[in-house]
């Protein structure tokens, strides 16, 4: 497909998209959303980006295969599952450190590790598939 119009709203949407992944993966702790629809969002903005170009410059816009994406998100995700066990809890038990940073509070957590991991394995077997289709 050669379209300017397409090509160029791509262009300006890519930003946009992947911010609003990011927002709705961050989002997910206090309010409905996270890592799973966050990383569909994310797959779809990479999607139309190797729609409006081609496959390899969507695949160098990611500077990693998608099957590397999907493998450290799943690692991400069990070490966020372990890390109860390694406390002496059970597993996907939700652990956090919060760091007073003076003026605002940092809080972290493995449910964030966790969603990260599904994140990134939403990527990377959307895309994956993709650009598997996308070499027929």
């Amino acid at each position: 497909m050669n379209s300017l119009i397409l090509r160029t709203a791509t262009s300006l949407l890519l930003a946009v998209l992947l911010l609003f992944s990011i927002f709705l993966l961050l989002r997910g702790h206090d309010l409905p959303g996270g890592g799973f629809i966050g990383g569909l969002v994310g797959a779809a903005a990479i999607a139309l980006y190797a729609l409006a170009f081609d496959a390899p410059r969507a695949e160098r816009l990611l500077r990693a295969s998608p099957r590397i994406v999907f493998g450290v998100g799943l690692c991400a995700a069990v070490a966020a599952g372990l890390a109860g066990g390694l406390a002496s809890l059970d597993f996907l038990t939700g652990l956090w450190w919060i760091f007073d940073l003076g003026p605002f509070e940092v809080k972290l957590s493995t449910v964030l590790l966790f969603d990260v991991g599904v994140y990134l394995v939403v990527v990377g077997t959307i895309l994956t598939m993709l650009f598997a289709l996308e070499e027929r």
